[in-house]
C-alpha cells in the first residue's frame, strides 16, 4: 500500500509541473498585451451572444454499408467461409503478389482479395457472377448500363488513392442499391457477361470528373441535335416528248448574296460560341486537380468479338456513358478480370490509356495469374515449329504438360444468383427519383406511377451556367389515358408542343400551343390513318384556318377559312351561337386548281394544256346585262362553243353555290372541333387518368377486386364441401349433451339404433324398387288387354304407339330388376361395412372394445 501511495504522489506531482509550464506559455501573450484595456462583463455578454449565433455545419457523409447495416446471419454459407479451392487460390494470389512486389517494386499493391460484407477475403473474379437478366430490355449493353445507372447510389471511395479494402456481393449492392465504383463495375460486368459479351472490372486511374460523377462540364445527350441525314433524290432523266417547265425567273445573283450573307452571320455566330466555349475550358483548365492521374476508378472494358461487338470500349459504371479507350478521363490501368481470370497491365500509361494494347494473351503486355484461361499466352513454339528439331518438340510437349499440370481453374463465384424483383426493376432509381446535372441542363428522372401525372422525366435546360435562367423544358410522360408522351415548354417564347401517341379520341398527334384559350394561335396535327376525313394538320390564328388533307376521294388537298369580325349580339356570344363571318378557299390536287367560293371564282382545267378561268357574278341584274348583250363572261380563256351558253354557266355556277354552302358547313364544323378539342384538353390535364394493366394486380383495382371475390367464391364452396360431409352419428347423438364423454350403455345404444336404422333404409329401398317394379308390371298388363281387345279396329299409329310403349316397358322392368337384385347382392355388404366403420369411430371404439 506504502509503494501504491508513493506512486500516486509521484504521477500528482508530475502532473503539477506540467500545469505549471503549460500556465507559463499561456502567461506569455497576456504579458505582451498587458497595454490593452480589460474586457468588461458587457464585451463578455456580447462576445458570448455572437459566438452563440455561430452555427457550424457539419457536411454530411455519404452512407456506406458497414457490417451494422447487414444482417450477417441470413447470408449464406458462401459468404461466411471458403472452401479449400478458394483458399488455395487465395495462396496462389499471395504468392503471385509478392513476386509482383519483388519484381515491380514502384508499382503499387494488386487489388486481388478485399474483404467481403462478412469480413472474409475473396478473390475479385469470383465476386463475378455472370447472370442473364429475365427481362428483354436489360439484353444489351446499354440498356444493362443505364439501368445499373439509375439504380444504385454513388458512394465516393473512402479514400480516393487507394481501392477500397471491402468488395460487396452484388446482391447485398443491390439490395441496398448504393456502392462505389468497384461495386458498380462488378454488377454490371456480372450482367454484361450474362448476355454474352466479353466484359471485365478494370482497376485504374481516371479523371477528377469520372471519379467523382460531375457531369457539369459535359452536354446532356438529350440536348444533341442528330443530324439529320437527307437524301437527295434521283433525278428522273427527262423524257423525249416532254413539256419544258417554265423558266426560273428569280435572280441568281441574289440568290447568291443571300445565301453568302446567312453564311457568313452562321459563321460569326460559331466563331463566337467557339471563343465562349474556349474561355469557359481555360478557366476550367486554370482549376487543376492536385491529384490528376492518382485517383483510383474502376471502369468495364468490352472487347471486340462476341455480340458482335466491332471495336473495344469503355463503360462508366456511374453514368453509363460508353467512351473510346483512347479517351483523356482514363488515365491509366493496373489489372482487369473477369470471371474466369485475373490479368496485370505491363505496358507503360505515360499517355495514359491511349497507346494501350488489349491483347490479352499476349504475355509481354499482361501478366496473367491462371493457366488454362480461353486467353491463353502466345504460343512462340508455333512461329519457331520449322526450326525445332526431334529434342526441342519434345521439350516443348513435357513444358505444356507441366503447365496443365500447374493449371489452377477459377473456382465458381460466391455469390449467390442475382435476382431484381419486377418492382425494383420498374422503380429504377432509388426511393424512385434521381436527378443529374449537367452542362446548362438539369435531368430528373422518376419512377413509373410515382407521379400523378405520369411525369417519368424532365429535363431543364438553362441559359447559363449557374442554371438561373431556364431556357426550355422538356416532359416525358407513360401510361397517360390521353396517351400523352411528351411536352416541349419554351419559356423564351411561352410556346408548348404536346406530342401525343397513337389512341387519342381526337386522334392528336402534335399539339402546339401558346394558350388553351380559342382563337388563338395554335397548330394542331393528326394521325390521318385514324381520321376518317383525312385531316393532317390544322393551323389556326385569331382570323384565318388553314387544314390540310391527304389521302381523300375527292382529291381535296387543303383548305383555307378567313374569318370576320363576330357580330354583336344580345345573346350568348360563342362560336355555336354566333359564327363568325368567313370566306373560304379550297384546293384539289388533281388539277381542278383552286376555287374561291365566296367570289364564284373558279379554274378549271379539265385535261387540256392551258386553264381556262371564269367569274360568276351572283347579282341577276349582271347576268340579264350579259344576256342582253349576248356576250361571253368577262375572264374566260378561249372560250369552247358549248361553255358560251348561259344555261350551262349558270348551272356550274349553281354547282358551286352548292359547293361554297357545303365548305362553309365544314368549316363551321372545323370550328368546332377545335372548342371540343381544348375542352377535352383542359379534362384531360385536369383529371391526367393513368391507364394500368389488367396484369398489374397490384395497381388495377377491378383486377385485384375480381381476384377477391373469385377467392371469396372459392372459400364459400369449401365451406359448402366440408359441410356437405355430414357426420353420420350426428342424429343419433343429439339427444346427448355435447362435448360430454358417452358411457358405455349410451354407446352401445348409438350403435344399436344407428344400425337398426340403416337396416330399415335398406328394406326400404328394396320394398321401393319392388313396387316400381311391381307397378310397371301391372300397367304393361293393362296396356297388353287393351291392345288385344282391340287389335282388329287399331290404325297403323296406334299399333306404332304400342310397340314403342311395349319396348320402352319392358327396359324399364328389366332395369329395375337389376337394380333389386344388384341391391339384395350389397345390402349385406353395406350393414357390415356400417357396423366396422362403428366399431372404428373414435367416440364409440373405446367403449365397443370394452363390450367386446
Amino acid at each position: 500500500m506504502e509503494v501504491l501511495k508513493e506512486k500516486v504522489e509521484e504521477e500528482e506531482e508530475a502532473e503539477r509541473e506540467e500545469a505549471a509550464e503549460r500556465g507559463k506559455k499561456m502567461m506569455r501573450p497576456v504579458e505582451m498585451r498587458r497595454e490593452e484595456p480589460p474586457m468588461t462583463q458587457e464585451m463578455l455578454r456580447d462576445l458570448e451572444k455572437k459566438l452563440s449565433e455561430i452555427e457550424i455545419v457539419i457536411p454530411e457523409q455519404p452512407s456506406i454499408i458497414t457490417k451494422d447495416t447487414i444482417d450477417i446471419s441470413k447470408l449464406p454459407l458462401s459468404y461466411q467461409s471458403n472452401t479449400l479451392k478458394e483458399e488455395h487460390l487465395l495462396e496462389v494470389a499471395d504468392n503471385f503478389a509478392r513476386q509482383y512486389s519483388h519484381l515491380c517494386p514502384d508499382r503499387v499493391p494488386l487489388f486481388l482479395h478485399p474483404l467481403n460484407e462478412c469480413g472474409v477475403p475473396k478473390f475479385v473474379s469470383t465476386t463475378i457472377r455472370p447472370t442473364l437478366m429475365p427481362y428483354p430490355e436489360l439484353y444489351n449493353w446499354d440498356s444493362c448500363a443505364q439501368f445499373v445507372s439509375d439504380f444504385l447510389s454513388m458512394v465516393p471511395l473512402p479514400d480516393p488513392l487507394q481501392p477500397p479494402s471491402h468488395l460487396y456481393s452484388s446482391t447485398t449492392v443491390l439490395k441496398h442499391q448504393k456502392g462505389n465504383c468497384f461495386d458498380f463495375s462488378t454488377l454490371l460486368c456480372s450482367m454484361l457477361i450474362g448476355a454474352g459479351y466479353d466484359a471485365y472490372c478494370v482497376n485504374g486511374y481516371g479523371s477528377q470528373d469520372l471519379c467523382h460523377m460531375d457531369l457539369t462540364r459535359d452536354v446532356c445527350p438529350l440536348t444533341m441535335k442528330h443530324k439529320e441525314v437527307v437524301q437527295e433524290e434521283e433525278k428522273v432523266p427527262p423524257k423525249k416528248y416532254t413539256i419544258k417547265p417554265p423558266r426560273d425567273l428569280n435572280s441568281r445573283f441574289e440568290q447568291e448574296q443571300e445565301m453568302k450573307k446567312q453564311e457568313e452571320l452562321q459563321g460569326e455566330e460559331e466563331r463566337r460560341r467557339k471563343e465562349e466555349e474556349q474561355r469557359l475550358l481555360e478557366v476550367e483548365k486554370a482549376k487543376t486537380d492536385p491529384l490528376h492521374g492518382l485517383r483510383v476508378h474502376s471502369w468495364v472494358l468490352v472487347l471486340s468479338g462476341k455480340r458482335e461487338v466491332p471495336e473495344s470500349f469503355y463503360i462508366d459504371p456511374f453514368t453509363a456513358r460508353s467512351y473510346s479507350t483512347q479517351d483523356d478521363h482514363f488515365l491509366g490501368i493496373e489489372s482487369l478480370w473477369n470471371h474466369k481470370n485475373y490479368w496485370v497491365n505491363m505496358q507503360d500509361c505515360w499517355n495514359g490509356c491511349k497507346d494501350l494494347v488489349f491483347d490479352l494473351g499476349d504475355p509481354v503486355r499482361w501478366e496473367y495469374l491462371l493457366l488454362g484461361t480461353d486467353k491463353a499466352p502466345l504460343s512462340v513454339a508455333e512461329e519457331e515449329d520449322d526450326t525445332m528439331n526431334d529434342d526441342d518438340n519434345d521439350d516443348v510437349e513435357n513444358l505444356g504438360k507441366e503447365d496443365e499440370d500447374k493449371s489452377f481453374d477459377m473456382p465458381s463465384s460466391w455469390v449467390e444468383q442475382i435476382e431484381i424483383s419486377p418492382e425494383a426493376f420498374e422503380t429504377r432509381c432509388p426511393n424512385g427519383k434521381k436527378v443529374i446535372q449537367y452542362k446548362r441542363a438539369k435531368l430528373e428522372k422518376w419512377a413509373p406511377y410515382l407521379n400523378s401525372n405520369g411525369l417519368v422525366c424532365r429535363l431543364t435546360t438553362y441559359e447559363d451556367l449557374e442554371c438561373t435562367m431556364t431556357l426550355e423544358i422538356k416532359e416525358w410522360f407513360q401510361n397517360r389515358e390521353d396517351t400523352l408522351q411528351l411536352r416541349h415548354i419554351n419559356k423564351s417564347t411561352g410556346l408548348n408542343i404536346d406530342y401525343f401517341k397513337p389512341g387519342h379520341p381526337q386522334a392528336l398527334r402534335v399539339h402546339a400551343y401558346k394558350s388553351m384559350q380559342p382563337e388563338m394561335d395554335r397548330v394542331m396535327e393528326f394521325y390521318e390513318t385514324a381520321r376518317v376525313d383525312g385531316l393532317i394538320k390544322r393551323e389556326e390564328t385569331p382570323k384565318t384556318m388553314t387544314e390540310y388533307y391527304r389521302g381523300r376521294s375527292d382529291f381535296l388537298s387543303y383548305r383555307h377559312v378567313d374569318f370576320g369580325d363576330r357580330v354583336k349580339k344580345l345573346a350568348l356570344n360563342s362560336a355555336e351561337s354566333n359564327p363568325r363571318p368567313m370566306v373560304v378557299s379550297s384546293h384539289w390536287a388533281w388539277g381542278q386548281g383552286s376555287r374561291s367560293l365566296q367570289q364564284a371564282k373558279v379554274t378549271l382545267g379539265w385535261g387540256q394544256l392551258q386553264l381556262r378561268s371564269r367569274i360568276f357574278p351572283k347579282d341577276r341584274f349582271s347576268w340579264r346585262e350579259l344576256e342582253k348583250k349576248g356576250s361571253t363572261i368577262p375572264g374566260e380563256v378561249e372560250p369552247v362553243e358549248h361553255t358560251k351558253k348561259l344555261l350551262y354557266q349558270y348551272e356550274a355556277m349553281m354547282k358551286l353555290k352548292n359547293e361554297e354552302k357545303l365548305s362553309r358547313h365544314q368549316a363551321w364544323e372545323s370550328e368546332l372541333e377545335v372548342l371540343e378539342i381544348l375542352k377535352l384538353r383542359e379534362e384531360e390535364e385536369g383529371a391526367h387518368t393513368l391507364t394500368i394493366s389488367i396484369y398489374d394486380t397490384k395497381r388495377n383495382e377491378k383486377s385485384k377486386e375480381y381476384r377477391e371475390a373469385m377467392e371469396h367464391v372459392m372459400h364459400e364452396e369449401h365451406l359448402r364441401q366440408v359441410e356437405a360431409q355430414l357426420d353420420y352419428l350426428a342424429p343419433f347423438l343429439a339427444p346427448f349433451p355435447p362435448g360430454e364423454k358417452l358411457t358405455h350403455w349410451q354407446a352401445v345404444q348409438v350403435r344399436d339404433e344407428c344400425l337398426s336404422d340403416f337396416k330399415q333404409r335398406l328394406i326400404d329401398k328394396a320394398n321401393l324398387i319392388q313396387a316400381r317394379f311391381e307397378k310397371e308390371t301391372q300397367e304393361l298388363q293393362k296396356q297388353q288387354q287393351w291392345y288385344q281387345e282391340n287389335q282388329v279396329t287399331l290404325t297403323a299409329e296406334d299399333k306404332a304407339w304400342y310397340l314403342s310403349y311395349y319396348s320402352q316397358a319392358v327396359f324399364r322392368m328389366r332395369i329395375l330388376e337389376q337394380r333389386l337384385n344388384r341391391h339384395r347382392e350389397l345390402a349385406p355388404l353395406k350393414y357390415l361395412a356400417l357396423e366396422e366403420k362403428l366399431h372404428k369411430d373414435p367416440r364409440l371404439v373405446e367403449f365397443l372394445e370394452v363390450f367386446i
